[in-house]
Protein backbone atom coordinates (compact mmCIF):
# COMPACT_ATOMS: atom_id res chain seq x y z
CA UNK A 1 0.00 0.00 0.00
CA UNK A 2 2.79 1.88 1.05
CA UNK A 3 4.75 1.35 -2.74
CA UNK A 4 1.54 2.14 -4.16
CA UNK A 5 0.97 5.25 -2.30
CA UNK A 6 4.34 6.53 -3.39
CA UNK A 7 3.81 5.39 -6.72
CA UNK A 8 0.56 7.45 -6.96
CA UNK A 9 2.57 10.57 -5.14
CA UNK A 10 5.59 10.22 -7.74
CA UNK A 11 3.67 10.27 -10.86
CA UNK A 12 1.42 13.30 -9.28
CA UNK A 13 4.68 15.34 -8.70
CA UNK A 14 5.26 14.21 -12.55
CA UNK A 15 2.26 15.67 -13.64
CA UNK A 16 2.59 18.72 -11.66
CA UNK A 17 5.79 19.28 -12.75
CA UNK A 18 5.52 18.86 -16.49
CA UNK A 19 2.45 21.26 -16.14
CA UNK A 20 4.54 23.71 -14.19
CA UNK A 21 7.05 23.67 -17.42
CA UNK A 22 4.30 23.81 -19.87
CA UNK A 23 3.28 27.30 -17.99
CA UNK A 24 6.35 28.48 -18.06
CA UNK A 25 7.16 27.71 -21.46
CA UNK A 26 3.88 28.96 -22.50
CA UNK A 27 4.77 32.56 -20.74
CA UNK A 28 8.21 32.35 -22.40
CA UNK A 29 6.51 31.75 -25.66
CA UNK A 30 3.75 34.16 -25.35
CA UNK A 31 6.69 37.19 -24.97
CA UNK A 32 8.36 35.55 -28.23
CA UNK A 33 4.60 36.19 -30.01
CA UNK A 34 4.33 39.41 -28.48
CA UNK A 35 7.41 40.21 -29.87
CA UNK A 36 7.43 38.70 -32.87
CA UNK A 37 3.69 37.77 -34.59
CA UNK A 38 2.96 39.89 -37.53
CA UNK A 39 -0.63 40.69 -36.79
CA UNK A 40 -2.37 42.46 -33.30
CA UNK A 41 -5.20 40.18 -33.88
CA UNK A 42 -2.56 36.80 -34.21
CA UNK A 43 -0.92 38.02 -31.68
CA UNK A 44 -3.75 38.28 -29.04
CA UNK A 45 -4.60 34.79 -30.30
CA UNK A 46 -1.96 33.12 -29.59
CA UNK A 47 -1.04 35.22 -26.39
CA UNK A 48 -4.28 34.02 -24.89
CA UNK A 49 -3.64 30.50 -26.04
CA UNK A 50 0.15 29.78 -25.02
CA UNK A 51 -1.05 30.82 -21.42
CA UNK A 52 -4.21 29.02 -21.24
CA UNK A 53 -3.75 25.70 -22.75
CA UNK A 54 -0.10 25.67 -23.10
CA UNK A 55 0.35 22.11 -23.85
CA UNK A 56 -1.78 22.45 -26.80
CA UNK A 57 -0.67 26.04 -27.64
CA UNK A 58 3.08 25.22 -27.67
CA UNK A 59 3.83 22.50 -30.77
CA UNK A 60 1.31 24.48 -32.42
CA UNK A 61 3.25 27.61 -32.29
CA UNK A 62 6.25 25.95 -33.50
CA UNK A 63 4.45 24.44 -36.33
CA UNK A 64 2.23 27.72 -37.07
CA UNK A 65 3.47 30.52 -35.69
CA UNK A 66 6.83 31.04 -36.99
CA UNK A 67 6.70 33.48 -39.26
CA UNK A 68 10.76 33.23 -40.91
CA UNK A 69 12.00 29.72 -42.53
CA UNK A 70 15.75 29.97 -40.49
CA UNK A 71 18.76 28.72 -41.87
CA UNK A 72 17.96 29.31 -45.63
CA UNK A 73 20.64 30.71 -48.25
CA UNK A 74 20.23 33.62 -50.75
CA UNK A 75 23.39 33.58 -52.77
CA UNK A 76 22.63 36.80 -53.97
CA UNK A 77 22.97 38.42 -50.27
CA UNK A 78 24.39 35.41 -48.70
CA UNK A 79 28.04 35.75 -47.03
CA UNK A 80 28.48 32.44 -48.03
CA UNK A 81 31.55 32.65 -50.47
CA UNK A 82 31.06 30.16 -53.11
CA UNK A 83 27.53 31.22 -53.54
CA UNK A 84 28.08 34.50 -53.01
CA UNK A 85 31.01 34.69 -55.79
CA UNK A 86 28.82 33.19 -58.16
CA UNK A 87 26.14 35.52 -57.61
CA UNK A 88 27.89 38.38 -58.32
CA UNK A 89 30.10 36.76 -61.21
CA UNK A 90 26.05 36.34 -62.29
CA UNK A 91 25.27 40.23 -61.90
CA UNK A 92 28.67 40.91 -63.89
CA UNK A 93 27.67 39.27 -66.96
CA UNK A 94 24.26 40.37 -66.76
CA UNK A 95 25.46 44.35 -66.74
CA UNK A 96 25.86 44.11 -70.35
CA UNK A 97 21.44 43.33 -70.86
CA UNK A 98 20.64 45.00 -67.28
CA UNK A 99 17.99 47.93 -68.28
CA UNK A 100 17.44 50.89 -66.18
CA UNK A 101 14.21 50.54 -64.36
CA UNK A 102 12.20 53.58 -65.01
CA UNK A 103 9.17 52.11 -63.82
CA UNK A 104 8.64 52.58 -60.40
CA UNK A 105 6.84 49.38 -59.53
CA UNK A 106 9.34 47.79 -61.60
CA UNK A 107 12.08 49.58 -59.20
CA UNK A 108 10.58 48.10 -56.54
CA UNK A 109 10.06 44.40 -58.10
CA UNK A 110 13.41 44.41 -58.90
CA UNK A 111 14.87 45.73 -55.34
CA UNK A 112 12.21 43.11 -53.40
CA UNK A 113 13.64 40.41 -55.66
CA UNK A 114 17.04 40.87 -55.55
CA UNK A 115 17.65 40.42 -59.53
CA UNK A 116 17.31 42.87 -62.57
CA UNK A 117 15.48 43.47 -65.26
CA UNK A 118 17.14 42.25 -68.78
CA UNK A 119 16.93 42.68 -72.18
CA UNK A 120 17.62 40.40 -74.78
CA UNK A 121 15.09 37.63 -73.63
CA UNK A 122 12.32 35.41 -75.48
CA UNK A 123 8.94 34.85 -73.44
CA UNK A 124 7.05 32.33 -74.97
CA UNK A 125 3.39 32.43 -73.31
CA UNK A 126 2.33 28.67 -72.75
CA UNK A 127 -1.83 28.30 -72.15
CA UNK A 128 -3.21 24.74 -70.79
CA UNK A 129 -1.52 21.46 -70.42
CA UNK A 130 -1.08 20.14 -73.56
CA UNK A 131 0.89 23.18 -75.33
CA UNK A 132 3.37 23.70 -71.93
CA UNK A 133 4.05 19.87 -71.99
CA UNK A 134 4.74 19.88 -75.29
CA UNK A 135 7.27 22.15 -75.07
CA UNK A 136 8.31 21.38 -72.15
CA UNK A 137 9.28 17.70 -72.82
CA UNK A 138 10.50 18.72 -76.64
CA UNK A 139 13.21 20.97 -74.55
CA UNK A 140 14.10 18.68 -72.06
CA UNK A 141 14.83 15.97 -74.85
CA UNK A 142 17.47 18.73 -76.37
CA UNK A 143 19.32 19.00 -73.39
CA UNK A 144 22.97 18.16 -74.01
CA UNK A 145 24.53 19.12 -70.63
CA UNK A 146 22.05 19.55 -67.45
CA UNK A 147 18.57 19.88 -66.45
CA UNK A 148 17.48 21.87 -63.14
CA UNK A 149 13.87 20.62 -62.20
CA UNK A 150 12.18 21.65 -59.09
CA UNK A 151 8.23 21.25 -58.53
CA UNK A 152 5.43 21.33 -55.57
CA UNK A 153 3.96 18.41 -56.87
CA UNK A 154 4.64 15.53 -58.76
CA UNK A 155 2.46 12.56 -59.18
CA UNK A 156 3.27 8.78 -59.95
CA UNK A 157 1.00 8.38 -62.62
CA UNK A 158 0.29 8.70 -66.58
CA UNK A 159 2.25 11.75 -66.93
CA UNK A 160 4.37 11.67 -64.03
CA UNK A 161 5.91 8.29 -65.31
CA UNK A 162 6.30 10.29 -68.65
CA UNK A 163 8.20 12.68 -67.02
CA UNK A 164 10.19 10.67 -64.88
CA UNK A 165 11.10 8.40 -68.53
CA UNK A 166 12.22 11.60 -69.91
CA UNK A 167 14.76 12.83 -67.44
CA UNK A 168 16.10 9.10 -67.04
CA UNK A 169 16.47 8.88 -70.77
CA UNK A 170 18.38 12.43 -70.83
CA UNK A 171 20.70 11.17 -67.30
CA UNK A 172 21.71 7.94 -69.60
CA UNK A 173 22.53 10.42 -72.28
CA UNK A 174 24.83 11.61 -70.19
CA UNK A 175 23.09 14.88 -68.87
CA UNK A 176 23.28 15.75 -65.16
CA UNK A 177 19.86 15.91 -64.08
CA UNK A 178 19.21 17.47 -60.80
CA UNK A 179 15.44 16.95 -59.27
CA UNK A 180 14.03 18.69 -56.35
CA UNK A 181 10.32 18.34 -54.72
CA UNK A 182 8.37 19.59 -52.19
CA UNK A 183 7.97 16.41 -49.39
CA UNK A 184 4.70 17.93 -48.49
CA UNK A 185 3.24 18.81 -52.10
CA UNK A 186 4.40 15.33 -53.20
CA UNK A 187 3.39 13.20 -50.54
CA UNK A 188 2.04 10.58 -52.47
CA UNK A 189 4.81 9.91 -54.32
CA UNK A 190 6.03 6.44 -54.36
CA UNK A 191 9.16 5.78 -53.37
CA UNK A 192 9.79 3.58 -56.34
CA UNK A 193 9.54 6.54 -58.02
CA UNK A 194 12.01 7.93 -56.75
CA UNK A 195 14.67 4.97 -56.60
CA UNK A 196 14.22 4.60 -60.46
CA UNK A 197 15.49 7.94 -60.74
CA UNK A 198 18.35 7.40 -58.37
CA UNK A 199 19.24 4.52 -60.19
CA UNK A 200 19.69 6.83 -63.53
CA UNK A 201 22.53 8.49 -61.72
CA UNK A 202 19.67 11.24 -60.89
CA UNK A 203 20.28 13.82 -57.87
CA UNK A 204 17.07 13.66 -55.79
CA UNK A 205 16.58 15.70 -52.62
CA UNK A 206 13.40 17.12 -51.29
CA UNK A 207 13.08 20.59 -49.83
CA UNK A 208 13.43 19.43 -46.19
CA UNK A 209 16.09 17.27 -46.86
CA UNK A 210 18.53 19.30 -44.64
CA UNK A 211 17.86 18.23 -41.62
CA UNK A 212 18.76 20.51 -39.40
CA UNK A 213 17.72 20.72 -35.16
CA UNK A 214 14.81 22.77 -36.14
CA UNK A 215 13.30 21.17 -39.28
CA UNK A 216 10.93 19.89 -38.00
CA UNK A 217 8.98 23.10 -36.93
CA UNK A 218 9.42 24.47 -40.40
CA UNK A 219 7.29 22.12 -41.77
CA UNK A 220 4.35 24.68 -42.19
CA UNK A 221 6.51 25.91 -45.27
CA UNK A 222 6.53 25.05 -48.33
CA UNK A 223 8.45 25.49 -51.55
CA UNK A 224 6.14 25.91 -54.23
CA UNK A 225 8.23 26.77 -57.20
CA UNK A 226 7.70 24.88 -60.27
CA UNK A 227 10.81 25.52 -62.89
CA UNK A 228 12.56 23.52 -65.59
CA UNK A 229 15.81 24.56 -66.35
CA UNK A 230 17.67 23.38 -69.30
CA UNK A 231 21.69 23.71 -69.96
CA UNK A 232 21.42 27.64 -68.88
CA UNK A 233 19.39 28.48 -71.79
CA UNK A 234 15.68 27.86 -71.34
CA UNK A 235 13.71 28.07 -68.27
CA UNK A 236 10.27 27.39 -67.61
CA UNK A 237 8.28 28.59 -65.20
CA UNK A 238 4.31 29.14 -63.65
CA UNK A 239 1.46 27.23 -62.55
CA UNK A 240 1.98 23.69 -63.74
CA UNK A 241 2.62 20.76 -61.34
CA UNK A 242 3.04 17.42 -63.07
CA UNK A 243 -0.10 14.86 -62.74
CA UNK A 244 -2.53 13.96 -65.10
CA UNK A 245 -5.67 16.41 -63.41
CA UNK A 246 -3.34 18.78 -65.37
CA UNK A 247 -3.62 17.80 -68.64
CA UNK A 248 -7.47 17.46 -67.41
CA UNK A 249 -7.75 13.88 -66.80
CA UNK A 250 -9.53 14.17 -63.84
CA UNK A 251 -12.81 14.08 -63.89
CA UNK A 252 -13.44 15.47 -60.74
CA UNK A 253 -12.11 18.29 -62.39
CA UNK A 254 -12.24 18.53 -66.03
CA UNK A 255 -10.47 20.81 -67.73
CA UNK A 256 -8.04 22.38 -66.22
CA UNK A 257 -6.97 25.68 -66.99
CA UNK A 258 -3.59 26.92 -66.26
CA UNK A 259 -0.72 28.94 -67.79
CA UNK A 260 2.68 28.35 -68.08
CA UNK A 261 5.97 30.25 -69.29
CA UNK A 262 8.97 29.38 -71.34
CA UNK A 263 12.04 31.65 -70.95
CA UNK A 264 15.49 31.90 -73.21
CA UNK A 265 17.95 34.51 -72.76
CA UNK A 266 19.86 36.09 -70.07
CA UNK A 267 16.47 36.13 -67.67
CA UNK A 268 17.50 32.13 -67.18
CA UNK A 269 20.57 33.12 -65.17
CA UNK A 270 18.21 34.61 -62.64
CA UNK A 271 16.42 31.58 -62.80
CA UNK A 272 19.38 29.30 -62.21
CA UNK A 273 20.36 31.09 -59.33
CA UNK A 274 17.06 30.79 -57.30
CA UNK A 275 17.41 27.13 -58.53
CA UNK A 276 20.55 26.85 -56.71
CA UNK A 277 19.74 28.42 -53.47
CA UNK A 278 17.25 26.16 -53.42
CA UNK A 279 19.14 23.20 -53.39
CA UNK A 280 21.45 24.29 -51.38
CA UNK A 281 19.38 24.31 -49.10
CA UNK A 282 18.52 21.03 -49.71
CA UNK A 283 21.64 19.19 -49.80
CA UNK A 284 24.49 22.09 -49.44
CA UNK A 285 25.48 21.00 -52.96
CA UNK A 286 26.93 23.38 -55.56
CA UNK A 287 26.78 22.03 -58.57
CA UNK A 288 28.45 23.27 -61.60
CA UNK A 289 26.54 24.86 -64.29
CA UNK A 290 26.76 27.49 -67.58
CA UNK A 291 26.29 31.79 -66.12
CA UNK A 292 27.28 32.79 -69.32
CA UNK A 293 24.31 34.71 -71.00
CA UNK A 294 22.30 33.67 -74.26
CA UNK A 295 20.42 36.51 -75.44
CA UNK A 296 18.03 36.11 -77.93
CA UNK A 297 17.20 38.21 -81.33
CA UNK A 298 13.42 38.60 -79.62
CA UNK A 299 15.19 41.13 -77.40
CA UNK A 300 12.18 41.06 -75.14
CA UNK A 301 12.26 42.88 -71.34
CA UNK A 302 11.66 40.34 -68.19
CA UNK A 303 12.88 40.05 -64.57
CA UNK A 304 12.19 37.23 -62.39
CA UNK A 305 11.07 37.73 -58.50
CA UNK A 306 11.79 35.19 -56.09
CA UNK A 307 9.24 35.63 -53.24
CA UNK A 308 9.24 34.09 -49.81
CA UNK A 309 9.96 33.52 -45.92
CA UNK A 310 13.28 33.95 -45.68
CA UNK A 311 13.12 37.40 -47.20
CA UNK A 312 13.45 40.25 -45.00
CA UNK A 313 10.05 41.71 -45.31
CA UNK A 314 6.93 39.93 -47.13
CA UNK A 315 7.78 40.25 -50.66
CA UNK A 316 4.87 39.07 -52.74
CA UNK A 317 2.56 40.48 -50.32
CA UNK A 318 4.27 43.88 -51.53
CA UNK A 319 4.39 43.24 -54.86
CA UNK A 320 1.03 42.73 -55.41
CA UNK A 321 -0.44 45.94 -53.34
CA UNK A 322 2.20 48.18 -55.45
CA UNK A 323 0.88 46.31 -58.47
CA UNK A 324 -2.63 47.62 -56.98
CA UNK A 325 -1.36 51.51 -55.86
CA UNK A 326 0.76 51.86 -58.70
CA UNK A 327 -2.19 50.81 -61.66
CA UNK A 328 -4.17 53.66 -63.23
CA UNK A 329 -6.18 51.98 -65.89
CA UNK A 330 -6.31 48.56 -65.46
CA UNK A 331 -5.50 45.54 -62.84
CA UNK A 332 -6.49 41.76 -63.37
CA UNK A 333 -5.44 39.08 -61.42
CA UNK A 334 -6.10 35.48 -62.28
CA UNK A 335 -5.86 32.84 -58.91
CA UNK A 336 -7.26 30.27 -57.54
CA UNK A 337 -7.05 31.28 -54.47
CA UNK A 338 -8.27 34.53 -53.04
CA UNK A 339 -7.85 35.32 -49.27
CA UNK A 340 -6.51 38.32 -49.18
CA UNK A 341 -4.93 40.02 -45.73
CA UNK A 342 -5.46 43.83 -44.67
CA UNK A 343 -3.08 45.59 -47.12
CA UNK A 344 -3.34 43.55 -50.24
CA UNK A 345 -7.50 44.02 -49.45
CA UNK A 346 -6.91 47.68 -48.81
CA UNK A 347 -4.91 48.31 -52.11
CA UNK A 348 -7.11 46.55 -54.19
CA UNK A 349 -10.23 48.78 -52.60
CA UNK A 350 -8.40 52.43 -52.89
CA UNK A 351 -7.73 51.17 -57.10
CA UNK A 352 -11.13 50.36 -57.84
CA UNK A 353 -12.19 53.80 -55.79
CA UNK A 354 -9.62 55.40 -57.98
CA UNK A 355 -11.30 54.23 -61.03
CA UNK A 356 -9.29 51.83 -62.09
CA UNK A 357 -10.98 48.39 -63.71
CA UNK A 358 -9.79 45.79 -60.88
CA UNK A 359 -10.68 41.93 -61.77
CA UNK A 360 -10.34 39.10 -60.02
CA UNK A 361 -10.77 35.75 -62.21
CA UNK A 362 -11.54 33.01 -59.72
CA UNK A 363 -12.25 29.28 -60.48
CA UNK A 364 -16.24 28.32 -59.84
CA UNK A 365 -15.09 24.89 -58.69
CA UNK A 366 -12.92 23.87 -55.53
CA UNK A 367 -10.14 21.96 -55.06
CA UNK A 368 -8.84 22.82 -51.56
CA UNK A 369 -12.62 23.64 -49.90
CA UNK A 370 -11.30 26.06 -46.88
CA UNK A 371 -9.76 28.58 -49.25
CA UNK A 372 -12.41 28.63 -51.60
CA UNK A 373 -15.21 28.99 -48.28
CA UNK A 374 -13.28 31.49 -47.37
CA UNK A 375 -12.91 33.70 -50.73
CA UNK A 376 -16.76 34.23 -50.16
CA UNK A 377 -16.66 36.21 -47.20
CA UNK A 378 -14.77 38.71 -49.06
CA UNK A 379 -17.33 39.58 -51.68
CA UNK A 380 -18.34 42.19 -49.04
CA UNK A 381 -15.24 44.09 -48.59
CA UNK A 382 -14.78 43.84 -52.03
CA UNK A 383 -17.47 44.57 -54.90
CA UNK A 384 -19.11 47.43 -53.11
CA UNK A 385 -16.09 49.36 -53.57
CA UNK A 386 -16.04 48.56 -57.55
CA UNK A 387 -13.78 45.37 -57.39
CA UNK A 388 -15.37 42.93 -59.62
CA UNK A 389 -14.83 38.96 -59.34
CA UNK A 390 -15.32 36.62 -61.72
CA UNK A 391 -16.15 32.78 -61.85
CA UNK A 392 -14.58 30.97 -64.46
CA UNK A 393 -17.15 28.02 -64.94
CA UNK A 394 -15.43 26.06 -68.38
CA UNK A 395 -12.86 23.92 -65.70
CA UNK A 396 -11.02 24.39 -63.03
CA UNK A 397 -8.74 27.78 -63.26
CA UNK A 398 -5.49 26.98 -61.82
CA UNK A 399 -3.15 29.79 -63.22
CA UNK A 400 -0.90 32.61 -61.64
CA UNK A 401 -1.74 36.05 -63.45
CA UNK A 402 -1.22 39.64 -63.26
CA UNK A 403 -1.88 42.50 -65.92
CA UNK A 404 -1.17 45.82 -64.55
CA UNK A 405 -2.55 48.64 -67.08
CA UNK A 406 -0.72 47.96 -70.79
CA UNK A 407 2.61 48.52 -69.23
CA UNK A 408 3.31 44.81 -67.24
CA UNK A 409 2.38 41.25 -67.26
CA UNK A 410 3.39 38.77 -64.77
CA UNK A 411 3.24 34.96 -64.87
CA UNK A 412 3.60 33.56 -61.24
CA UNK A 413 3.46 30.26 -59.17
CA UNK A 414 1.96 32.72 -56.56
CA UNK A 415 -1.85 32.58 -55.04
CA UNK A 416 -3.57 35.59 -53.73
CA UNK A 417 -3.39 33.83 -50.01
CA UNK A 418 -1.86 33.87 -46.83
CA UNK A 419 0.37 30.84 -47.99
CA UNK A 420 2.16 32.60 -51.04
CA UNK A 421 2.01 36.24 -49.48
CA UNK A 422 3.97 34.47 -45.88
CA UNK A 423 4.75 30.76 -45.86
CA UNK A 424 5.63 29.90 -49.81
CA UNK A 425 8.64 30.08 -51.82
CA UNK A 426 7.60 31.08 -54.60
CA UNK A 427 8.95 32.65 -58.16
CA UNK A 428 7.64 35.19 -60.52
CA UNK A 429 8.31 36.50 -64.19
CA UNK A 430 7.22 39.86 -64.66
CA UNK A 431 7.80 41.63 -68.65
CA UNK A 432 6.64 45.25 -69.64
CA UNK A 433 7.62 44.07 -73.20
CA UNK A 434 4.47 45.24 -75.33
CA UNK A 435 4.02 42.38 -76.97
CA UNK A 436 3.66 39.72 -74.33
CA UNK A 437 1.25 42.30 -72.82
CA UNK A 438 -1.14 42.10 -74.84
CA UNK A 439 -0.57 38.58 -75.61
CA UNK A 440 -1.64 38.34 -71.49
CA UNK A 441 -4.07 40.90 -72.05
CA UNK A 442 -6.01 38.81 -75.04
CA UNK A 443 -5.60 35.26 -73.02
CA UNK A 444 -7.16 37.06 -69.91
CA UNK A 445 -10.08 38.40 -72.19
CA UNK A 446 -10.86 35.23 -73.27
CA UNK A 447 -10.93 33.89 -69.91
CA UNK A 448 -13.58 36.42 -68.07
CA UNK A 449 -15.43 35.54 -71.74
CA UNK A 450 -15.87 32.39 -69.53
CA UNK A 451 -16.76 33.65 -66.49
CA UNK A 452 -19.45 35.10 -64.49
CA UNK A 453 -19.55 38.17 -62.24
CA UNK A 454 -20.05 37.39 -58.59
CA UNK A 455 -22.85 39.66 -55.96
CA UNK A 456 -22.56 40.23 -53.49
CA UNK A 457 -25.87 37.90 -52.77
CA UNK A 458 -23.62 35.21 -53.83
CA UNK A 459 -22.53 34.76 -49.89
CA UNK A 460 -25.68 37.10 -48.34
CA UNK A 461 -27.89 35.23 -49.49
CA UNK A 462 -27.12 31.92 -49.24
CA UNK A 463 -27.81 29.55 -46.08
CA UNK A 464 -26.92 30.79 -42.41
CA UNK A 465 -24.80 27.14 -42.45
CA UNK A 466 -23.12 27.80 -45.91
CA UNK A 467 -22.42 31.69 -44.23
CA UNK A 468 -20.96 30.12 -40.65
CA UNK A 469 -19.12 27.44 -42.37
CA UNK A 470 -17.38 30.75 -44.89
CA UNK A 471 -16.58 32.61 -41.93
CA UNK A 472 -15.17 29.99 -39.77
CA UNK A 473 -13.19 28.74 -42.77
CA UNK A 474 -11.71 32.47 -43.16
CA UNK A 475 -10.48 31.83 -39.19
CA UNK A 476 -8.38 29.90 -40.72
CA UNK A 477 -6.55 31.53 -43.08
CA UNK A 478 -2.80 31.87 -41.44
CA UNK A 479 -2.73 27.89 -42.07
CA UNK A 480 -4.81 27.66 -45.74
Amino acid sequence: MLESMAASEWIAFLAGGAAVLFYILGVAHAVHALMHVRTAQGTIAWILSLITIPYVAVPLYWIAGRSRFEGYVRARRSEDAELRKLATDMHQRLRAYELPAEDAFARGAEFLGGLPFTRGNELDLLIDGKETFEALFEAIAKAEDYLLVNFFIVKHDRLGNRFKRALIERAKAGVRVYFLYDEVGSHTLKRRYLEDLRAANIECFHFGSNRRWWSPFQLNFRNHRKTVVVDGKEAFLGGFNVGDEYLGRDKRFGRWRDTHLRLAGPVVQAVQLVFLEDWYWACGKVPELAWDADPRQADQQAAVIPTGPADPGESWQLVVAEAANSSRERLWIASPYFVPDAGVLTALQTAALRGVDVRILLPQQADHLLVWLSSFTFLEQTIPYGVKLFRYSKGFLHQKVMLIDDRLACVSTANLDNRSFRLNFEISALSPDTRFVAEVKAMLENDFEGATESKVGDFTDRSFGFRAACRAARLLSPVQ
